[in-house]
């Protein structure tokens, strides 16, 4: 080889591990450290060197990240040396005024109408790393107390604890607001008592006619008596939905009108639409601001972690405070988080498995926290995401690159490799001079993980390989047998390829850069079904120790990415897709 060829497969390898390590782009600066320091001789040369690995990065990065992998795997699977994952430090911005509080409390308000998605962990994480972080307390309450727009579904209760449990989010307390209606009944009389609150017979279009000119509407001048008498009706089952709402008083001149005296309690026919935990027991519900304004001050919550779509709430809920005389919480507004390419409404999600177009919550195609766990993405994922983002008040996107990219560094240290074959091909090596026993590694660096034998007899042994790596073949190419030995091709079908053994030496393999390519055994190997994030569906051959995984271990096919398996059966396997 001559030296320009030498210095260009040196650039290839580096640009490569570099590219392999930071999600498919190599970068020129660390590319020329780890050249220079293979070879300290070109130091004086090194502007000669420079257009060189600029032109190999260049290639490099124009390749899939796929091909990258497959490449330095088959090529240079010296350089795959692991990065440990990054480990949780506390970096995220201390809270204000903590010296104002004798314990920190923070909370976590779900609607329990769906399972929790990507976008809930943020203020989920947030809320709990600031009270584990000043050895505070983490309330989860279920806001639920809409049982007809937004109806609570039973199942959704334990779907949530289930997230919040595998985020590692261990709570303190835990409230349900559908329990405590007589409480939001005591502070609507005490409002109206005071003249902050009101019982409004209006039609919503004459009300917002009037709201939307900053007149008050007839109902507002009334006295407290008149407005507890009409309060007292809609106790008593007098007033029916529709015929009367509490509404909070508030400045009619605010130049937004969405703080216009905004509605506290409404009335829904729980005959109709029961609540799942209640029934038709209250037939009075508090919307949002009214139930969360007095729960954050009845549980003591002294810090709101919480989207700035919320604003507009904060707003409302001060005025509510205001009459009460209370202090309101120190609030913390972040910005959306996007995560691009994926559904988070949980109406649309809802609607989509309605028409089937998802089998369910936990569909591979969805962001909710219980697909994502299906397919194999660790909670230290989620976790790392969340922190790195933080409580910037600026909205933030990521994409499933970014979130595979820290996945894989938390997987690659600790799962078991296993040859996967998609679409098998038998593969017979002749005048094999010896028997082997093959002993395949679970992971490359890691001993301890153990390994699985195989056993060949002298003569002639058959394996299967996959028709992809079939197709690159011709006769008289050599290849190699990853773990066992090299070939030399004699002849390749469309049903079988022939040829003969060469060599054992995987230094040959490499010098010559015969391709690497996984296999399984002919007589231990068991049918596997890859469920994919779009739906579809992979079938190939795994080898037959998949039958001794467990249900949810991840583990890495060679070649393919990383799965988690779902289901096994004495005749298959079956695995979910991760990432590459």
């Amino acid at each position: 080889m001559t030296v320009a060829n030498n210095i260009e497969e040196i650039v290839l390898k580096y640009a490569l591990q570099n590219a392999y390590k930071h999600n498919g782009k190599a970068q020129i600066k660390p590319v020329i450290q780890k050249i220079m320091s293979e070879l300290p001789n070109l130091r004086p040369v090194i502007k000669t060197i420079i257009p060189i690995v600029e032109k190999i990065i260049l290639k490099v990065n124009s390749m899939t990240y796929e091909d990258q992998a497959k490449l330095i795997r088959e090529q240079y699977p010296d350089m795959l040396v692991k990065e440990k994952p990054k480990e949780y430090h506390k970096t995220l911005p201390p809270l204000p005024n903590i010296e104002k509080y004798k314990t920190i409390r923070t909370r976590f308000a779900p609607n329990p109408d769906a399972p929790l998605h990507l976008g809930n962990a943020r203020p989920i994480i947030l809320s709990y790393e600031y009270a584990k972080m000043y050895n505070g307390q983490f309330i989860l309450r279920f806001e639920d107390t809409d049982p007809k727009t937004k109806p609570p579904i039973l199942d959704a209760y334990e779907w949530i604890k289930s997230d919040l449990r595998w985020l590692g989010t261990k709570w303190d307390e835990e409230y349900y607001q559908s329990d405590r209606l007589p409480i939001y009944y005591q502070f609507s009389k005490i409002l109206i008592e005071k003249g902050a609150a009101y019982v409004c017979m209006c039609k919503k279009e004459i009300f917002h006619e009037f709201v939307s000119k900053s007149y008050p509407c007839p109902c507002r001048s009334l006295t407290s008596e008149e407005h507890l008498e009409r309060w007292d009706k809609m106790l008593n089952g007098t007033f029916k939905e529709g015929e009367a709402v509490v509404r909070i008083k508030t400045d009619l001149t605010n130049p937004n009108p969405a703080l216009r005296d905004w509605p506290a309690l409404r009335i829904i026919n729980t005959e109709k639409f029961p609540h799942p935990r209640t029934g038709s027991r209250y037939h009075i519900w508090p919307l949002y601001n009214f139930s969360c304004s007095i729960d954050d001050h009845e549980m003591l919550i002294t810090h709101i972690i919480r989207a700035k779509e919320h604003i507009i709430n904060t707003l409302r809920q001060r005025y509510l405070y205001t009459y009460l005389g209370w202090n309101y919480p120190e609030t913390i507004h972040h910005g959306r988080m996007k995560i691009q390419g994926v559904i988070l409404s949980k109406s649309k999600i809802k609607l989509g498995i309605q028409k089937g177009v998802f089998k369910g919550w936990d569909d591979p195609k969805l962001g909710t926290l219980m697909a994502l766990r299906r397919r194999g993405f660790l909670p230290e994922t989620i976790r790392q995401i969340i922190i790195d983002i933080g409580v910037k008040p600026i909205e933030s996107s990521i994409d499933w690159t970014n979130i595979s990219t820290i996945n894989r560094r938390f997987l690659d240290p600790k799962t078991k490799r296993i040859f996967f074959i998609e679409n098998p091909i038998r593969i017979i090596v002749y005048n094999v001079n010896k028997d082997y026993v093959c002993e395949i590694p679970y992971h490359p660096e890691k001993s301890n993980m153990g390994f699985r034998t195989y056993q060949f007899k002298r003569g002639s042994i058959e394996v299967y390989i996959s028709l992809s790596d079939v197709r690159m073949l011709k006769a008289g190419s050599s290849i190699r047998l990853m773990n066992l030995f090299n070939v030399r091709i004699i002849n390749v079908s469309s049903n079988k390829v022939e040829a003969f053994h060469l060599s054992d030496d995987h230094e040959e393999a490499v010098k010559y850069k015969y391709p690497i390519i996984q296999w399984v055994p002919v007589n231990d190997n068991v049918d596997s079904y890859i469920v994919m994030p779009d739906g579809r569906i992979v079938h190939g051959l795994c080898e037959g120790v998949s039958r001794t995984l467990n249900v949810d271990e991840i583990i890495q096919l060679v070649r393919f990415g990383f799965v988690r398996v779902d289901n096994i059966k004495p005749d298959k396997v079956i695995f979910y897709y991760t990432h590459n």
